[in-house]
C-alpha cells in the first residue's frame, strides 16, 4: 500500500489492481486556481517512441439468430407438461 511498482511485461498480460485505487481525491480551490497557471505539456506519441497504428481486424459481424417468440400458459400443469413433453428439459 502506498508504493509504486514498476512492471514491464509482454502481451497478452494480466493487470490487477487493489480496490482503493478508484477512490477519487478532492481538491482544494487554491489548489485549483495554481494549477490554472501551470503550463501544459503536450506530447504526441511519436515524442514517446509509441506507435498507436490498430493492431486488430475486424473480419466480420453478423446480428445474433432471431429468437422465437415466447407463449403464456394457463397453469402450473400446463407449464410443467410443456417442460417434460415439449422442451425435454425436466425428465
Amino acid at each position: 500500500d502506498g508504493g509504486l511498482q514498476t512492471v514491464e511485461l509482454s502481451l497478452p498480460a494480466i493487470v490487477t489492481t487493489d480496490l482503493r485505487l478508484n477512490e477519487p481525491r478532492y481538491a482544494k480551490l487554491p489548489d485549483i486556481m495554481k494549477a490554472k497557471k501551470k503550463p501544459l505539456d503536450v506530447k504526441r506519441p511519436e515524442d514517446l517512441g509509441v506507435e498507436v497504428a490498430t493492431r486488430t481486424k475486424l473480419l466480420k459481424v453478423e446480428p445474433p439468430a432471431e429468437r422465437q417468440g415466447g407463449i403464456k400458459v394457463g397453469s402450473v400443469d400446463e407449464l410443467v407438461d410443456k417442460l417434460k413433453n415439449e422442451a425435454k428439459v425436466i425428465s
